[in-house]
């Protein structure tokens, strides 16, 4: 080889190196992309005791839950034999090994059967599910007025025996609120309670609640937006925005879709296929 080809592919090799760990702004770090299979990822998690993420796709696509390693590469691919995707949005985790998948994605506002898969067997490659079915309690026509449209669900986490959901406020009459609801984590037909709701800001574009996490210790949520995260702390009881809300600029939008804790002070957010742009796995580095 000679020393002008060696010279380039040792400068294409650290530019690679450089752009797995690209620091964009304030704390976020792009790891690596995504493979094609997650074009429309919707939700990530990850176990405390496991170097290894899980992902699912949106709407549209199978019902499968793809093992990741903490670069982003598919390990294994999960079916869950008993679980439809009609609009899978969110996954949770509970740190006793449980994965809850939530198909609850409810763009039009006209959905009766939203539910949540409990997984508490990865060991096979075909899984089985216990369902805990929901109905908001405050939603009463399918679909209701444009402007009264707050009934879209792609964020939640698990929390003391409950999850708890966001909404994605799609009301034409936009004011920046997402709604709080509590869900009992038990198979079954259960109702979502609303507990209380909270302004994010006035801008849909950059407001929608996307995907929502909580620590080990339970004393954490991070709640994600295309271009912001916000940082719940000091809640009490069921109203987790009763506490401090901080929210961070990551000045860089993109179609952001899940978010969960690597540790105390990583997070870890992937971003769907957009038009001429690969799928991401980012870290962001909490202060």
């Amino acid at each position: 080889m000679k020393l002008s080809s060696q010279i380039f592919l040792c400068i294409s090799l650290i530019s690679l190196s450089m752009s797995c760990q690209k620091k964009n702004t304030d704390g976020l770090y792009i790891i690596n992309d995504l493979s094609g299979s997650l074009d429309e990822i919707s939700g990530i998690t990850k176990f405390s005791n496991e170097p290894y993420l899980y992902a699912i796709n949106d709407s549209g696509n199978s019902n499968t839950i793809y093992q990741l390693d903490l670069q982003g590469e598919i390990v294994r691919e999960l079916t869950i034999d008993n679980a439809k995707n009609h609009d899978w949005e969110d996954l949770a985790y509970d740190f006793q090994n449980n994965i809850y998948i939530g198909d609850f994605g409810n763009n039009y506002n006209d959905r009766k059967n939203l539910a949540i898969y409990t997984v508490s067997d990865i060991s096979n490659e075909k899984i089985k599910t216990l369902k805990t079915n929901f109905r908001l309690e405050d939603q009463t026509d399918f679909p209701p007025k444009k402007k009264n449209r707050n009934f879209d669900i792609e964020a939640f986490i698990y929390l003391k025996g409950n999850f708890y959901l966001f909404t994605k406020n799609r009301s034409s009459e936009f004011n920046g609120e997402t709604k709080l609801y509590k869900v009992p984590a038990q198979p079954g037909n259960q109702i979502a309670t609303l507990i209380t709701s909270y302004k994010t800001c006035d801008d849909a574009s950059d407001c929608f609640i996307t995907g929502a996490a909580i620590n080990a210790t339970g004393d954490v949520i991070a709640l994600l937006t295309y271009n912001k995260i916000f940082v719940l702390k000091k809640f009490k009881g069921d109203d987790l925005f009763s506490g401090t809300v901080e929210k961070i600029k990551l000045h860089h939008s993109s179609q952001k879709e899940g978010i969960c804790f690597k540790n105390e002070s990583t997070l870890i957010i992937v971003d769907e296929k957009g038009k001429n742009k690969e799928g991401f796995l980012y870290e962001y580095i909490l202060n």
